[in-house]
């Protein structure tokens, strides 16, 4: 490197060697600042390494230095993230179903050189919180990148809707090309969803985005605002179980008052929640009548009773009756 040039690099330099070396209990000195400098081939003297510590201080860097018997030295002080909120990021990362095996390697590795050499096993530690299921399609994040490129756009998109088959791979639905209108990304039970508007059939559909393939945005302007804006997105989650659709009905359930805390979590604090005799409470919601709703009431068992409407309540009747002929059947 010409001597010029290497001058000029040498503020960024500096700065590097103590991000990634240096901390609290591990400070470096000018001699080994001077070294790091040498195997970069740019020459340094003692009295300029002062001159260039103390500019990237005015500059707004937390750099420290302290004197100690062996001679002391310098460290970074202040980092963008501290390692406790680079742990919770690596977690997020390490249990996020929507991002891939590699990637989460990937941007793990790049959280690490955050939080320099010294702790970085610390983070690492945390990379092996448990074995959990990852999705296995690559594309998913940049999948999201064009999703929110569309939206800001104003235009709409074009992908294949994909489906897992036996021999464990992704693979297209018959007539799986998909034009939508994008309007919101939700994050629900592990999974981003598209909440989009399909003109076709003239309704809001959501769409699992990690079976999204071949996301493109398009140069037709979105359509649907009228749509979406009677849409309340947090109700449109609580009432969609899974994210199955099915048919929209107001719904009254009563549950022990033991399980408030299981409702709150799953409608939310500002569900219509009246208090009755007998310890029991009831609530009034908008739901997607769909299995999965049923599924989630059998889940909790006979503590959930839906009060009304009465066809609802037969629907679910019926549901559990066909499921238990299904395995006496299956059993024979």
């Amino acid at each position: 490197m010409p001597r010029s040039s290497g001058q000029k690099l040498k503020l960024l330099y500096i700065l590097r060697f103590l991000e990634q070396n240096t901390d609290e209990h591990h400070p470096a000195s000018t001699a080994d600042i001077i070294s790091w400098l040498a195997s970069n081939d740019i020459p340094a003297q003692r009295k300029s390494i002062y001159d260039d510590i103390e500019k990237l201080c005015e500059f707004g860097y937390d750099i420290i230095q302290v004197q100690n018997r062996l001679g002391g030295g310098y460290y970074m002080a202040g980092r963008e993230f501290e390692l406790a909120e680079l742990k919770l990021l690596v977690d997020a990362v390490q249990s996020s179903r929507f991002i891939t095996t590699r990637k989460s390697r990937s941007l793990i590795k790049k959280l690490e050189q955050m939080a320099g050499k010294h702790d970085a096993g610390k983070l690492q530690r945390q990379v092996y919180v448990a074995g959990r299921i990852k999705t296995e399609n690559e594309s998913i994040y940049y999948s999201i990148d064009t999703i929110h490129r569309a939206i800001q756009g104003n235009r709409q998109i074009s992908f294949q809707y994909l489906d897992w088959n036996l021999e464990k791979e992704l693979a297209p639905r018959a007539n799986s090309e998909k034009r939508v209108s994008p309007w919101a990304l939700i994050w629900q039970d592990e999974n981003y969803y598209l909440a989009a508007y399909d003109s076709s059939d003239e309704v809001m559909k959501h769409y699992r985005v990690d079976k999204m393939g071949g996301v493109e945005v398009r140069t037709e302007a979105r359509q649907g605002v009228e749509q979406f804006a009677k849409v309340d997105l947090a109700a449109y989650t609580n009432q969609i179980f899974g994210m199955y659709g099915g048919e929209e009905e107001i719904v009254t359930i009563q549950f022990p008052n033991r399980l408030i805390g299981v409702v709150l979590d799953r409608f939310g604090r500002e569900a219509d929640i009246r208090r009755m005799p007998e310890n029991v409470f009831r609530i009034r919601v908008r739901v997607m009548v769909s299995g999965q709703f049923f599924g989630w009431l059998t889940g909790i068992g006979r503590d959930a009773v839906i009060v009304k409407p009465s066809s609802v309540r037969e629907q679910y009747r019926q549901w559990l009756t066909d499921i238990a002929k299904t395995m006496d059947e299956n059993c024979q």
